[in-house]
């Protein structure tokens, strides 16, 4: 979709939904529309390449990581039209900012992220940025138990359900998590 003016779009939804695929199969398109893009993520996470976002399907997109989101500002070149963002529930709440700027400066801002933490709640700045998008897109996985749609994320715990008091950042894939529908998304008190 060419664009005339900014805008942000947030893809969201539990983890192996399809986010981050959404997000490279919507940068690929924009870079065939000959739009220069970029994107950033949140340095923390290294789980696949630390130059690349990458999907656990296998997909790959160029990345730059970075530490804090405002060294997104310094990073982001002039003739950038399309910034892409993702693992964005991992960037501290300054991303909000970032991306609103970049959108009045006439940029196309695409986020993907989790809207939930292995609890069922809100996480990080997503719903602030959800709450300024232009777009939302929620994805939906797999439940792991029954088959059904799932809009959680399980974490697991030596294959148990973690605790609700657990960390919140465990930066980990299918050794750590699974998708499951609100039936079947524990979290013991």
């Amino acid at each position: 979709m060419m664009h005339t003016h900014g805008l942000i779009e947030v893809v969201c939804g539990s983890m192996f939904s399809g986010k981050t695929d959404e997000l490279i199969r919507r940068l690929v398109r924009a870079t065939i529309a000959k739009q220069k893009v970029q994107v950033f993520k949140p340095a923390i996470d290294v789980r696949y390449a630390v130059e690349k976002v990458a999907s656990h399907a296998g997909s790959t997109y160029d990345a730059i990581p970075v530490q804090k989101a405002s060294e997104i500002r310094e990073r982001v070149d002039r003739d950038t039209t399309v910034v892409g963002l993702d693992e964005v529930q991992f960037f501290d709440p300054e991303i909000v900012r970032v991306a609103q700027e970049l959108a009045e400066r006439g940029v196309r801002v695409i986020a993907a992220g989790l809207d939930t933490d292995f609890r069922g709640e809100p996480f990080g700045s997503m719903p602030v940025l959800m709450a300024k998008a232009e777009e939302v897109l929620k994805l939906h996985a797999i439940c792991m138990v029954c088959g059904g749609e799932a809009s959680r994320t399980q974490r697991l715990v030596n294959g148990k359900p973690a605790r609700y008091n657990e960390p919140v950042v465990i930066v980990g894939a299918s050794e750590l998590y699974e998708a499951r529908c609100r039936l079947h998304h524990e979290v013991p008190r």
